[in-house]
């Protein structure tokens, strides 16, 4: 088969044209391929791993992640129980207990934790004597009578 020297040369031509498209194409591919691995390294950082190594790592740090807020939730549920035990809840309440005595020198003072349970101490001031009691309050109630005062006191204790 003898190939005459223009078909031989449009041969040429051609085959240079095709390899032409061939190299502008892999250059395009080049460039969109370098963009890529570019965003690529912003999302990966520095390490050369590739992006399914990268998502297995931050699943496991999110399953860690997790673990840590769930670790906190328990210790936050802890910290609650512990602060509604404390006495946290105070108030006094100042008055005069007898009409000869002024100046408010008797005093009702409320310690109780978040369920209104405490201690209620009142000290009564006369003119020549102080006396002092002590009464224990569960959920609110205590085992003898309140007075006014005292309950008040106690009242203020819960609001604050």
């Amino acid at each position: 088969m003898d190939v005459s020297s223009t078909t031989a040369a449009w041969i040429a031509i051609a085959a240079a044209a095709v390899a032409t498209l061939a190299l502008g194409l892999a250059f395009l591919y080049w460039r969109t391929l370098r963009t890529v691995r570019r965003a690529q390294s912003v999302v990966l950082g520095a390490g050369r791993e590739d992006l399914v190594n990268f998502a297995v790592s931050l699943q496991t740090r999110i399953d860690e992640l997790h673990g840590a807020v769930d670790e906190l939730a328990a210790a936050l549920v802890r910290v609650d129980k512990r602060v509604d035990g404390t006495l946290s809840r105070t108030a006094i309440v100042r008055y005069d207990a007898y009409e000869d005595v002024g100046g408010q020198q008797s005093a009702s003072l409320a310690f109780l934790d978040a369920s209104r349970s405490g201690i209620l101490i009142t000290a009564i001031q006369g003119r020549d004597y102080a006396r002092i009691y002590v009464k224990e309050l569960v959920r609110g109630r205590a085992p003898v009578p309140l007075s006014p005062e005292e309950q008040a006191s106690v009242e203020r204790a819960m609001s604050s």
